[in-house]
């Protein structure tokens, strides 16, 4: 009986035609299938008027387009709901606002900072500057302080 010098261990075993074939419709089905799913919900005609079906890419591009400008940023949003309520509360009220917007949305924080800046010159416009630097507290690392220093120079 012979024995082969070199182990076969299955680490070692790259596999025939078959397993490669397998290793690449692996990879490859899922992309097709996204695909033609894609694109056969573009051609549908889901609005129900007579208009041809086919949603070309143009169109796409306009809707998006459209509800980007309608639509406003979240940060954009927050100042401004912020900067209004200011007119009608004290800032500590309206820097508890912002931290609390801030913890409860985390994509905000990187605006945090811009926002309590804002809030500091609006309030020194406001209030002048002792007292609305009377207000101030670490919200944002203390960005609302110097806004007010800011706005006071």
């Amino acid at each position: 009986m012979k024995h082969s010098t070199t182990p076969q261990t299955r680490r070692g075993h790259r596999g025939g035609p078959a397993r490669r074939i397998g290793r690449t419709l692996a990879l490859v089905l899922p992309v097709v299938l996204v695909l033609s799913g894609t694109l056969a919900v573009t051609r549908v005609n889901w609005t129900g008027s007579p208009r041809s079906s086919v949603l070309t890419a143009t169109d796409v591009t306009d809707a998006h387009v459209s509800s980007k400008a309608v639509t406003q940023a979240p940060q954009d949003a927050l100042r401004e709901q912020l900067m209004t309520e200011l007119q009608d509360k004290n800032p500590g009220q309206v820097l508890t606002h912002l931290q609390q917007a801030v913890n409860g949305h985390p994509a905000l924080a990187k605006h945090c900072t811009s926002i309590a800046r804002a809030l500091g010159r609006a309030a020194v416009r406001m209030y002048g500057a002792s007292r609305a630097q009377s207000y101030a507290r670490p919200v944002c690392d203390t960005s609302f302080a110097s806004g007010v220093l800011a706005a006071h120079s």
